[in-house]
């Protein structure tokens, strides 16, 4: 097919979103809330189901319910309720969830995140409290389950059919994490299953406002792999459509729910889509209704921290960042906290800025551990940035600096460089001179491209002496040097 043919065509994109609340307990019962933990061992009688066992709220998983509605500039529901949801499988020991199917705790609400530079602001359609599954465990020759998750409290947040493309909907996921981190509901482990993801996509002809059938993708676990599974769903669906273009559109694509299979590069077909009915839902039972006081609410409201959009913007205009470099900040709460705690010994923002995001980063992508979990102080790396600045050492030198910090974490910089006469900086005026005429006697063509504009060649020059000196000479003091040298020599056209 003729791979212009998908311009012709936009993807129609919900997003639910199921996030781990991080409590102490569980939703309804005081079993721990905790991964990693041996399986079967956070449990109780609520956990497993046992017969004449009674479900009670969790207010701390209410309270961060109650404080992400806040967030989402949402309406947090005086009175809500708890629906049961019927499916029968190993990891529902209850062979029903506790859900809000008819009226959740938050309805409405919005996150505003930037796609390619600008603002977009994606609805919310409703969010809502619900316990999660077990585990099941898969080995050689049988299965087993894991019930410490279940009863783990959720909060699922379902977007409206607003999101355009898998850059959209990446944007919108990645601020949506974000803003659970900021205000502590969640740790958002995608890797430990805290937040989890499932997609619904439709596609249509570009121009037209029709809904078509619409295809769940189940159980997206990270941020990159939501991405290829919806431009794969996206080409799937478009060329089914393209093939077949004289049949109704509604037998061409039929509801269903598919996975993302990461070695295939495809999705795959799990099963046809369940209807609400097929749930049996009907009011929970054993819970009362959930009442809330416009007071709790305002009360709640108050507790909001600066948000990571609001934080973005901060950035680009008191620091000068670029909305990238922001963003790569704010999206990550703990690298956010790490960078604040850096300028309070340091007033180079950006330089900042570039150590944590691409020096540090860079050196601990291998190892897997992260800057802000490695011991490193960040009043250490402001104080290793001062050192470039002071014209101290240079930055050549401060990448050498940067190696031992990774393997001595405790260790001051400026020790560092005190105590290693290879960093120390050439402060010789007089050899520094003599370096400088000898480049300058072995580039000729260099110094007549400078003067004639060239600025690269200027950059060469400097490059030159830089390595005669392995670095340790200090930048300012030889671009004045170079520069008042060359203005002393002759033009050489005729």
């Amino acid at each position: 097919m003729d791979p212009s043919i998908y311009g012709e065509w936009e993807a129609v994109i919900g997003l639910e979103v199921h996030v781990e609340l991080n409590t102490k307990a569980k939703l309804f019962s005081p079993a721990a809330n905790h991964f990693g933990d041996e399986p079967n061992t956070n449990i109780s009688d609520v956990c497993t189901g046992q017969p004449g066992t009674l479900p009670v709220i969790n207010q701390e998983a209410v309270r961060k319910a109650v404080l992400l509605g806040c967030a989402l500039n949402a309406h947090v529901a005086k009175y809500s309720r708890f629906d049961r949801k019927s499916y029968f499988y190993p990891d529902s020991p209850r062979n029903f969830q506790i859900t809000q199917f008819e009226m959740p705790i938050i309805v409405g609400g919005s996150v505003t995140a930037d796609v390619d530079g600008i603002p977009k602001t994606f609805g919310i359609n409703r969010a809502h409290l619900e316990d999660d599954a077990g585990m099941l465990k898969h080995f050689n020759r049988f299965a087993g389950v894991d019930y410490n998750r279940a009863g783990v409290p959720l909060v699922e947040i379902v977007s409206q059919p607003c999101i355009f493309s898998s850059k959209e909907a990446i944007a919108y996921a990645m601020a949506l994490k974000a803003i659970l981190q900021y205000i502590d509901a969640s740790d958002c482990n995608m890797e430990e299953g805290s937040l989890r993801m499932d997609a619904n996509i439709s596609v249509r002809p570009k121009g037209s406002k029709e809904l078509r059938n619409k295809i769940e993708i189940k159980n997206l676990n990270s941020f990159a792999f939501m991405g290829m599974a919806l431009d794969a769903e996206f080409k799937r669906q478009v060329k089914e459509y393209v093939t077949q273009p004289h049949v109704d559109p509604s037998q061409i694509i039929s509801q269903a729910t598919y996975r993302w299979d990461a070695d295939k590069k495809e999705t795959v077909l799990m099963r046809r889509k369940e209807t609400a009915d097929d749930y049996r839902y009907f009011i929970e039972p054993d819970l009362p209704p959930l009442v809330l006081e416009e007071e709790y609410i305002d009360a709640i409201r108050q507790l909001l921290p600066e948000l990571p959009y609001e934080r973005e913007k901060r950035y680009i205009s008191t620091y000068g960042l670029t909305s990238d470099a922001a963003l790569m900040l704010v999206n990550e709460k703990t690298l956010a906290d790490y960078f604040e705690e850096g300028l309070k010994v340091c007033s180079n923002a950006k330089s900042l800025c570039n150590w944590l995001v691409v020096e540090f980063a860079g050196r601990f992508k291998d190892s897997g551990k992260v800057l802000w979990e490695s011991g490193i102080p960040a009043s250490y790396v402001g104080k290793l940035v001062n050192l470039i600045d002071n014209g101290i050492i240079t930055g050549k030198i401060a990448k050498k600096v940067a190696d031992l910090m990774v393997e001595n974490p405790q260790k001051d910089p400026e020790k560092i460089v005190q105590e290693n006469p290879d960093f120390q900086p050439m402060c010789d005026t007089n050899e520094l001179e003599a370096i400088v005429d000898r480049v300058l006697n072995e580039n000729p063509q260099s110094i007549q491209d400078f003067k004639n504009g060239k600025e690269r060649a200027f950059a060469f020059l400097v490059g030159q002496v830089m390595k005669v000196t392995q670095g340790k000479a200090p930048p300012p003091l030889i671009n004045k040097m170079l520069k008042e040298k060359i203005s002393k020599i002759k033009d050489q056209n005729p």
